[in-house]
């Protein structure tokens, strides 16, 4: 009697042990059906130095971020996605140097990305807020990019609009954007002393197989009109070259450009990089001569779990003298070394 007793004991304590276990699996099963919100981000540092010159005058090349000496921060960059059945929602904050000079920092706050979207049918999504520019092959956040040092093509122009884009995907490989938007990088309508008040632009970019045609306009109210190509091909299994080519104009002012990034992998945990860049700036001036300049920018990748190594060295030769060399004499180029740290999570 004891003996059935004790059996139906462990019976239960089993099958309630089973149900339990049971339960579990089943919530973290749904969990992860569903995980609607998601945290991830980025912190970045860095070291640089010149090699052809002296630091004296915080000397660095002409494009944005990563321009100061010695041991120097990037940004820290935290996402929040909220991702519903139709509906979702991205705040994406950033601090930091590099933060300072992408998104401002208007009223205190850093605000990269900040948008809702709404998935209207299973190929047309609308995106209301602050997004990063569509236009160029570089993006502000430095896990996103091969090179660390940024183009000067991405340096001139857009980093982010703050406005309504609807996408549509017109098949596998077509695709289409259009955009009403504040002025480029205005948080508000008109607020900046380069822009004028009340002025809104227009973007639209075309999509075939990776390749994007894009265009930007706002009469004169800042950029002017801008198009650029962004695209890239796969050469081999481990060789790949991205394209970006660029031209913007405002009332005679603007700049031209192209860049090319092949890259080849040597291993799973290791790629070497090349950003060869021709970029100039004219002011529709006639008599003068358009500043030019020629960028040569060799960067390793080196990748170890969510750790991400990248040297960098650098040449950046422009048509007027203006960088100094040791000696403190006028001098055309600047050669530059850089070692940065990028964590993602």
């Amino acid at each position: 009697m004891k003996t059935i007793k004790k059996t139906n004991y462990v019976k239960n304590i089993f099958l309630a042990a089973s149900l339990f276990v049971g339960a579990t699996l089943v919530a973290q099963e749904e969990a992860e059906e569903k995980k609607p919100l998601s945290i991830s981000g980025t912190v970045d540092a860095y070291y640089r130095t010149n090699l052809s010159s002296t630091d004296v005058g915080s000397q660095a090349p002409g494009s944005s971020f990563a321009n100061e000496s010695g041991f120097a921060l990037g940004m820290a960059n935290v996402i929040a996605s909220y991702e519903g059945e139709k509906t979702g929602a991205v705040a994406d904050l950033a601090f930091g140097p590099r933060a300072l000079d992408a998104v401002g920092g208007d009223q205190g706050v850093f605000v990269n990305q900040l948008y809702a979207y709404w998935n209207v049918s299973e190929g047309t999504t609308l995106t209301l807020g602050r997004f990063n520019t569509y236009l160029g092959y570089e993006v502000i956040s430095p896990a996103a990019n091969f090179n660390y040092s940024t183009s000067y093509l991405f340096s001139s122009g857009p980093f982010s609009h703050v406005g309504l884009k609807a996408d549509f995907a017109l098949s596998d490989d077509f695709s289409l954007m259009l955009a009403v938007m504040n002025v480029t990088d205005e948080n508000f309508n008109g607020t900046s002393t380069n822009s004028i008040p009340g002025a809104y632009s227009l973007g639209a970019q075309l999509g075939y197989s990776g390749q994007f045609l894009n265009f930007y306009y706002d009469g004169k109210a800042k950029l002017g009109f801008e198009v650029d190509y962004t695209g890239g091909f796969d050469l081999s299994e481990d060789f790949f070259l991205g394209i970006n080519a660029a031209y913007a104009d405002n009332d005679g002012a603007g700049f031209a450009g192209a860049a090319l990034y092949p890259q080849l992998a040597t291993s799973e945990s290791f790629t070497i990089g090349l950003r060869g860049e021709y970029f100039s700036t004219f002011d529709g001036v006639d008599g003068t001569d358009d500043p030019s300049v020629f960028a040569a920018t060799l960067t390793g990748s080196y990748t170890i779990e969510n750790l991400t190594i990248k040297p960098e060295l650098r040449l950046d030769s422009n048509s007027e003298e203006i960088y100094f060399n040791n000696d403190l004499e006028g001098t055309k180029s600047l050669s530059s070394f850089l070692i940065a740290a990028i964590y993602s999570f």
